[in-house]
């Protein structure tokens, strides 16, 4: 994991909004499950983030292909936001999750804040299979215990019924690692 990941997502942005092809990597080609974020900053540091965009992949991918897949996906294609700019281009923050240690939690609170993302499945009130995932750092960013960040993952992905006992008991999670990386534009344009 190293700043290059992220260098990589810039310079697959900025190609996109020059209309020219990225330039490849120098990088190790490894597959990982992968995130990439968008933030940006009013003093352009990592300090006081405001999301912009984030998406991944739960699949190995390599990490040429996908960097450049998710850096433009993240930035264009989260529904929560407007697509990026060009203008926001010198405010932006971009962090990049390879995902690790993926394993079965034994119930939906087997989980430590700030250490484990989750990923959970359940099944709608029409017994549709649904799932969400929380990056490692986000219960711990919004200071939410265990079953605060469930309830909001529950949510998040589109659970609309009251939550009961039962229903949770039912709720299958996974927990997983990252290892994340973040570079400011300014930390970007200074390597190039």
């Amino acid at each position: 994991m190293s700043k290059e990941h992220c260098y990589y997502c810039f310079d697959s942005l900025v190609a996109y909004f020059d209309g020219r092809p990225v330039s490849p990597p120098t990088f190790d080609d490894s597959p990982f499950p992968l995130f990439v974020t968008w933030s940006t900053s009013e003093d352009g540091t990592t300090r006081d983030l405001r999301l912009r965009g984030c998406i991944g992949n739960f699949s190995a991918m390599p990490l040429h292909s996908g960097l450049k897949e998710y850096a433009l996906t993240s930035a264009f294609k989260d529904g929560r936001f407007p697509p990026i700019d060009r203008k926001e281009l010198s405010s932006l923050v971009c962090g990049v999750s390879l995902l690790v240690d993926f394993e079965d939690g034994d119930d939906y609170l087997d989980w430590e804040v700030g250490r484990h993302g989750i990923w959970i499945e359940f099944k709608d009130a029409r017994g549709r299979k649904k799932t969400a995932t929380y990056l490692p750092e986000v219960a711990k960013e919004q200071g939410w215990t265990k079953e605060k960040a469930i309830e909001s993952l529950l949510r998040k992905g589109g659970y609309r019924e009251a939550i009961s006992q039962e229903f949770l008991d039912s709720v299958i999670l996974t927990r997983y690692q990252s290892r994340k990386v973040q570079v400011t534009y300014q930390d970007y344009v200074e390597t190039v």
